[in-house]
């Protein structure tokens, strides 16, 4: 079974070979540990990560500007400090932080789109058994919109119905519309929407406002991926909980949510056997701070309480300093095991 027919059986609940898993490891892990040690348990964990994955042209660029802090504007003209180490930093000035400059903002410019070669080449990926996917930038329009103008300006003009900020919410889902349909033309198998809505007790936006102003927009950016038939893909990293059905209303076919600080329980009560859900894994807590046995205990949990012999769960984790090696070697132990669990 290729990978894209068993990844294609787990969303449609027809007894997939196994649970689909995807191993991500951030480009700070690089900085941060013992490039040897990263070595060896990429390569020692063949079925999730596989050898050859180590990246040391990033540990020299690491060595060559060790701890500089970096400044710089993105595409939106939106200022970011943090330190060179491969994750994120901060937003320090928002260009649209005065909503009346919105009227004369102006989006980058789309890159020059081929859809008659990029419907090729995702025809021959498809050939080779893959399973090919395309989405907006992660942040694609709630954080977009705090970036742009700051968290607290934005929840303030929605509940103002600020004209401005409706504007400005009508010129990004343009903006972002754009990418959806030239990706509708070219028939990806999933088109994904990746935002993170959750805090860690909560949404950072109230269920009444996002039903207002992001799900309407959301529903008609997802319309031309489902008219399409690709599958669609939502991605939120917190607490998700009142938000959920919402955004499976709005048309998401996989709900990427985070285990614990949603629930596994609340996962398995809420969606167990009904809606595929891409789980992330714990990065906080167990992963960090427990033992071995903790994390074999935890991956165990999931599956039975989570997945079925007929699919409905994939699992993916993030690889960030901070973990101890000798953890992400046992969760990627566990992973490889029971990601066969049905089999």
């Amino acid at each position: 079974m290729t990978n894209r027919e068993n990844t294609l059986r787990t969303i449609r609940f027809e007894h997939p070979d196994h649970i689909p898993v995807a191993f991500h490891v951030t480009e700070a892990v690089f900085y941060n540990y013992d490039p040897h040690e990263v070595e060896d348990v990429l390569a020692s964990h063949q079925i999730i990560a596989g050898a050859n994955r180590m990246r040391w042209d990033l540990v020299s660029a690491k060595r060559a500007a060790e701890e500089q802090i970096t400044e710089f504007y993105d595409a939106f003209g939106v200022r970011w400090r943090g330190i060179i180490d491969g994750i994120r930093g901060a937003v320090t000035e928002h260009p649209l932080a005065d909503l009346s400059k919105v009227a004369d903002y102006r989006f980058p410019a789309h890159p020059l789109f081929d859809a008659k070669s990029e419907r090729a080449h995702v025809t021959a990926l498809k050939e080779q058994g893959h399973f090919v996917k395309a989405g907006l930038e992660h942040g694609h329009t709630f954080l977009r919109l705090t970036d742009l103008c700051g968290y607290t300006n934005t929840l303030l003009a929605m509940a103002d119905e600020d004209e401005n900020l409706i504007s400005l919410i009508a010129k990004l889902e343009e903006y972002n519309m754009a990418f959806v349909q030239h990706w509708s033309k070219c028939g990806y198998d999933m088109l994904s929407f990746p935002e993170d809505l959750g805090m860690q007790v909560g949404p950072m936006i109230s269920p009444d406002l996002f039903r207002q102003y992001i799900k309407p927009s959301y529903q008609r950016l997802m319309k031309p991926a489902r008219d399409s038939g690709a599958i669609i893909h939502m991605h939120s990293d917190g607490d998700i909980r009142t938000l959920a059905d919402d955004l499976i209303d709005g048309g998401v076919d996989i709900l990427n949510l985070q285990d614990l600080v949603n629930g596994i329980d609340w996962i398995r009560d809420r969606y167990a056997g009904k809606k595929c859900i891409e789980l992330d894994i714990d990065r906080q807590k167990i992963t960090v701070f427990g033992t071995t046995a903790d994390i074999d205990a935890l991956i165990r949990e999931e599956v039975e309480k989570l997945s079925t012999p007929d699919g409905g769960l994939m699992m993916i984790y993030g690889w960030y300093p901070g973990t101890p090696i000798a953890n992400i070697r046992a969760l990627m132990d566990a992973l490889e095991r029971y990601m066969f669990y049905w089999n």
